[in-house]
């Protein structure tokens, strides 16, 4: 068998250290009072008496309730000395769940925190030993504001983060292994832990006809959603900036006026517009050019060619202010010498501008695909994923997949089958941007 190699300063440590530094490994804070810091080492010793009394009342109750998720439920009991039958409360699966997450990264913190006390001991020991200078509290006070800053400035952020983003998002995974739904909803009832059985639910059962129709209208979306905004606002950036064009200052501030307005407004009004009763089929309807309403947005087809097109207007600006500053900087000499050659608008488009336009922007042409994937705005406002299709379990035509999970949360109530489709959007939008930024080119050379 291998040997496990030890690393000498710790068997220094673990033969030559006092008997107060060693006892760090149980009592922390014992190597500092040893070497006169006083105020860590109470600081450690007051933690750990505080976590341990903590995690003895609170911590196994709660990760015990955290396996568990409750066993009593919420109904009526017969109480002898009323006479009557009394509302019992009962467990909330709920609440115990996230008092576990809490408790887990309570305990994570903690980990950090000891083995933090492990190695300041071992840094004290060699400095005793070396006859260097200890710190006192005022000292290392001192420090996190000079050598140190970064960690003052980071100790905030890394709270928030822990609390607002961690915690939920355990939170989100672990309802996707539970029954969390409209038939077991706290604290009326409880739930419990079934495993991957949602999964299987989506990808290969009573869910799965929505699912794969709901996830290849995603990634069909995303896809024209994002190539027709870009290509289309890079040929308005080239007809903008082309030398015939005149007012290219007040064509730029015309079409950067439509991202000006909030993104919902425009939606909004568009979806107005293309309303069976909107202005546009009741002008036609008066042109007698229809008899009855195009069903712009009520129509499976039609709609969802019709949100590609829409979202065209709220796309295409962006792309180009963009594509017009990579236009306006490029090499002139390198389009002189191939107009003297004799090439074409065209070829000097596809062999020379458009290649650097593309380079330029491919890192943002990624992370426009990964948020049209979570495109809420532009589906919920103009069709509401509509139209119903009655052989989806909650989901319309239109619908893509953070829709979809919006619905399954908000008007379904399973909260066990949203939760899985959070944890497929994030692994789909993680695995399509791991594979596209390792093979941008722009990436590629910043690497080398």
């Amino acid at each position: 068998m291998k040997r496990v190699k030890i690393n000498p300063k710790w068997t220094n440590f673990l033969r030559n250290a006092t008997i107060g530094e060693k006892l760090s490994f149980l009592v922390m804070g014992s190597a500092h009072l040893h070497n006169r810091q006083f105020v860590k080492g109470l600081l450690y010793i007051v933690t750990q008496v505080f976590f341990v009394y903590w995690f003895i009342t609170r911590g196994i109750p709660a990760m015990i309730g955290l396996v568990t998720l409750g066993t009593e439920t919420q109904g009526w009991k017969f109480d002898e000395e009323l006479g009557i039958n009394v509302k019992v409360a009962g467990d909330n699966s709920m609440l115990f769940l996230i008092y576990g997450i809490a408790t887990l990264v309570l305990l994570g913190i903690f980990f950090v925190i000891y083995i933090r006390n492990i190695k300041e001991a071992q840094e004290l020991y060699f400095k005793r030993v070396h006859q260097e200078h200890i710190p006192n509290i005022k000292e290392e006070l001192a420090s996190l504001l000079n050598e140190k800053f970064h960690v003052t400035l980071m100790g905030f952020p890394i709270l928030g983060i822990l609390i607002f983003t961690v915690i939920p998002l355990f939170y989100m995974i672990l309802l996707a292994f539970t029954n969390f739904d409209h038939n077991h909803l706290p604290p009326k009832s409880l739930f419990d832990w079934v495993g991957i059985s949602n999964f299987g639910s989506i990808l290969n059962g009573r869910i799965s006809n929505t699912f794969f129709p709901v996830f290849t209208w995603t990634l069909i979306w995303a896809f024209f959603a994002t190539v027709t905004s870009f290509f289309f606002g890079v040929l308005l950036a080239i007809w903008i900036n082309s030398k015939n064009i005149k007012g290219k200052k007040v064509y730029r501030t015309l079409f950067v006026l439509t991202m000006a307005v909030p993104q919902f407004i425009s939606l909004l009004i568009m979806q107005n517009m293309f309303h069976a009763s909107g202005p546009i089929n009741a002008y036609l309807m008066n042109l007698h050019l229809i008899s009855a309403p195009i069903p712009f947005l009520t129509d499976a087809v039609m709609a969802k060619i019709f949100v590609i097109l829409i979202n065209m207007w709220v796309g295409i600006p962006a792309t180009m202010l963009v594509s017009t500053g990579i236009i306006i900087n490029l090499p002139t000499e390198q389009l002189e010498a191939a107009t003297i050659d004799g090439a074409s608008k065209f070829q000097i488009f596809r062999y020379i501008t458009f290649p650097q336009i593309l380079f330029v922007m491919a890192p943002s042409l990624i992370q426009q695909f990964i948020g049209n994937i979570n495109n809420f705005n532009v589906i919920y406002l103009l069709t509401g994923g509509g139209p119903l299709n009655s052989d989806f379990y909650g989901a319309g035509e239109t619908d893509l997949l953070v829709t979809w999970l919006y619905k399954l949360t908000v008007e379904v109530a399973d909260y066990n089958l949203a939760s899985v489709i959070g944890i497929i959007i994030f692994v789909l939008s993680a695995v399509v941007s791991l594979i596209a930024y390792n093979k941008v080119n722009a990436y590629q050379r910043q690497g080398g």
